[in-house]
């Protein structure tokens, strides 16, 4: 290979290193945006005045690909006043939503009656299906304080199904799979509740304030200086 192909590789070989840096950056920056908006949710369903311990930090991991709608694990939160359990939030998916997977919390209480629903990411048709988003519309809300008596509740169903759920005009396959993903999930939570309040916290605490930037700085520094240290070896005149 001449010099200048050597150069030109030298070059690909710093773009495509500096380009992985950066795709690393963003990804550890969408990664904190999440978790702020999880902790926000987190305390919009199970208000701060009712647990007294660290809701976001008391939390376990679990993998349960029929009930919570995905093969990937999911976390599972706990709150509590003192030494009383009061409820669990948990992370599940609706894997039919009418454009794909619909992730979701879903906050069970105690005695497993459903205290609310957010929906965290989703890919639904604007104006249709994304109603379920609580920015679009209040849809979700309706999942606030319902009863829940097993898997055979046929209140847990879209209207359209015989059940209290309303669908959407010209959109049905959406609501249909919230509301058998959030059913799913409840049965899941009564059938696993010990597990779920007795099991020691596993879940690694989140980056939510970003406490991994200076860490990830100095890594990326020290990438860029060994691919401007490649690159300059390159330039430099090859012994004949």
């Amino acid at each position: 290979m001449g010099k200048n192909g050597a150069i030109l590789a030298g070059f690909a070989l710093v773009t495509t290193g500096l380009i992985a840096v950066t795709f690393a950056g963003t990804k550890d920056r969408i990664q904190r945006a999440q978790e702020k908006q999880l902790l926000s949710v987190l305390n919009e369903l199970v208000p701060e005045n009712s647990h007294t311990n660290e809701l976001n930090l008391d939390c376990i991991i679990v993998n349960a690909p029929e009930q919570l709608g995905t093969t990937q694990d999911k976390r599972i939160f706990r709150a509590r006043n003192g030494s009383e359990n009061v409820a669990a939030v948990i992370e599940t998916s609706a894997p039919n939503g009418y454009s794909g997977e619909i992730k979701m919390v879903v906050a069970v209480s105690l005695n497993g009656t459903s205290i609310g629903t957010r929906v965290v990411e989703h890919k639904e048709t604007p104006g249709l299906g994304d109603k379920v988003d609580l920015r679009v519309s209040d849809w979700v809300l309706s999942f606030a304080n319902v009863p829940f008596s097993g898997k055979d509740d046929k209140r847990w169903q879209v209207k359209k199904d015989g059940g209290q759920f309303d669908q959407f005009t010209g959109a049905t396959i959406t609501p249909r799979a919230v509301v058998q993903a959030v059913k799913s999930t409840l049965v899941y939570y009564n059938a696993n509740r010990d597990m779920i309040f007795n099991t020691a916290s596993n879940c690694a605490s989140p980056d939510i304030d970003g406490s991994s930037r200076e860490a990830f700085a100095d890594d990326t520094i020290a990438k860029e200086a060994l691919a401007m240290d490649v690159l300059a070896q390159i330039k430099a005149p090859a012994n004949e």
